[in-house]
């Protein structure tokens, strides 16, 4: 079990993260979230014993890492862009750890991972004539080669395409899952950590402002920033909040996130208000309402409804597409 508590980087002096606290247990998988700048990558090298921390601690099983070099600790990094060697095969790149160690079931084990990464007969190939994604599966495969502690992954998609991405992504949870490796993960994307994680701590300005597991932290976010980060559309307070709450048949809160297409148009809902802008899909008409009380919030329609801008809409409230926060103060 990996295990954060207080812990501090900086860079000449200017902190990079701050008094970060999270725990990863055996045989689970968590991400950790928050946007360019927020101290994610930075938090994955000092766990990895690749910067050195200025307070705090980093354990395993309980026992301080501090003075243990990155090459003790029993981890495996990672990278988005695979660091494949280019002159190397599939099968010898997959390996290459397990040769330096002389495994004598090296050949043995490199069969395992690639049917694993689902690279069955890769093995003479070299990297510059596979796909981005089967890439990123040769380097994951390198990675889980000599069974890591833990599995450090540092924004493991982001050079790939998004449908790519988002194949890979169901695909790399199930390998982490099937293989039973403890992962620790640094993503900005939302989708990617909902994926792959099974928990989540969300960074924003060096800090972990919230960790836990992944439904928890969806249904309800720390704070009206990580809701939106989240992918909530907009979060409402005070008085507006109180009117969507009560239409909901939800108990009153500070503030509430609203996912989009929360509201939908309904002829007796409980709510009205005139529609901004009109958009259609082929699956329904996606909506901006003035809802009265409120301001302007997403709603859906069905197709045959045909609302346009300027009507005046009733609307119903999915109580499932919201989420209570703490208020701003």
């Amino acid at each position: 079990m990996l295990s954060l508590e207080g812990v501090d980087v900086a860079y000449d002096g200017v902190p990079a993260v701050v008094g970060a606290s999270l725990s990863v247990e055996d045989g689970h998988v968590l991400a950790v979230l928050g946007p360019s700048g927020s101290g994610k990558s930075t938090l994955l090298r000092a766990v990895a014993g690749l910067e050195p921390t200025a307070a705090g601690r980093i354990r395993w099983d309980g026992a301080d890492l501090a003075g243990v070099p990155t090459h003790k600790r029993g981890f495996a990094l990672m990278f988005q862009d695979g660091q494949l060697f280019g002159h190397l095969t599939v099968a010898r790149n997959v390996g290459y750890a397990l040769r330096l160690r002389r495994d004598p079931a090296t050949a043995t084990r490199v069969r395992e991972l690639l049917a694993l990464v689902g690279l069955e007969g890769y093995g003479d190939r070299l990297p510059a004539t596979l796909s981005g994604g089967e890439r990123q599966r040769v380097a994951l495969a390198r990675a889980l080669a000599v069974r890591p502690r833990l599995l450090l992954l540092d924004e493991p998609l982001s050079a790939l395409d998004v449908g790519l991405r988002e194949r890979l992504a169901g695909d790399l949870r199930d390998i982490l899952r099937e293989s039973g490796t403890t992962a620790l993960m640094v993503t900005h994307d939302q989708e990617e950590a909902f994926a792959v994680a099974d928990r989540l701590a969300v960074m924003r300005a060096g800090r972990v402002v919230q960790e836990g597991d992944i439904a928890e932290v969806w249904r309800a976010p720390a704070d009206p920033e990580t809701a939106l980060f989240l992918g909530y559309a907009r979060v409402q307070s005070g008085a507006a909040a109180g009117v969507l709450l009560r239409a909901a048949g939800l108990p009153a809160a500070a503030a509430v996130a609203v996912r989009r297409s929360a509201l939908v148009v309904a002829a007796d809902g409980p709510l009205s208000g005139t529609v901004v802008s009109a958009r259609v899909t082929p699956e329904q008409i996606r909506l901006v309402v003035d809802v009265d009380g409120i301001g302007e919030l997403d709603a859906v329609a069905r197709l045959d409804t045909h609302p346009a801008a300027g009507d005046r809409v009733a609307v119903a409230v999915d109580s499932s597409r919201l989420a209570s926060t703490p208020g701003r103060g």
